[in-house]
């Protein structure tokens, strides 16, 4: 199964061939679980929202009519799920207007030094609404307009979000170097 191709995976899956279905998750569930985990504050919450992503994945498969590339239609399709859960969740959803707090640069070897589990354990501390702000806008490109129709918060409130979601990440940056001096 590994060595198939990715489209007769997906047209395996296609005709409910377990098999090609159990590839095509093999295949695609670590990049798909990076997504998840920026996004989730628990690895228990990513499992979770990985497993929907395929169930949808699987459900909207017949849609995806081969064009363009696979991972990247998989990891959109990751991301509405993973915002999809958070919306539903909503613990508290930081929502004030902006901020006049200047924005700072880190030291430059703080940043140089941090590693990518280190970067992305520090991301999922971030509260709800920094998080999923950041991941949006630093990580998937989209513009404060686009967060905000996404969420259903204001344009200003995104802008905001990311100032906050920033300055924190500075924060645990500068303290982290703090600690290893």
């Amino acid at each position: 199964m590994l060595s198939m191709k990715e489209k007769e995976l997906i047209e395996g899956a296609l005709r409910n061939d377990e098999r090609c279905q159990r590839a095509l998750f093999d295949r695609y569930a670590p990049l798909l679980m990076g997504v998840c985990q920026r996004y989730c504050r628990t690895q228990a919450e990513a499992e979770d929202v990985l497993q929907d992503t395929f169930v949808r994945l699987f459900a909207k498969l017949p849609k995806y009519g081969f064009q363009g590339s696979f991972a990247g239609w998989a990891r959109r399709l990751c991301v509405n799920v993973a915002l999809k859960t958070y919306q539903r969740k909503r613990f508290t959803m930081e929502q004030t207007g902006l901020d006049n707090t200047p924005e700072r640069g880190g030291a430059p070897t703080a940043y140089a030094d941090l590693g990518e589990q280190e970067l992305l354990q520090l991301i999922q501390q971030l509260p709800d609404g920094y998080r999923i702000v950041f991941n949006l806008y630093a990580i998937e490109g989209y513009s404060h307009k686009e967060i905000g129709e996404r969420l259903g918060i204001q344009e200003a409130s995104s802008r905001s979000q990311l100032l906050k979601a920033r300055k924190t990440l500075q924060q645990q940056i500068a303290h982290r170097q703090r600690i290893a001096i």
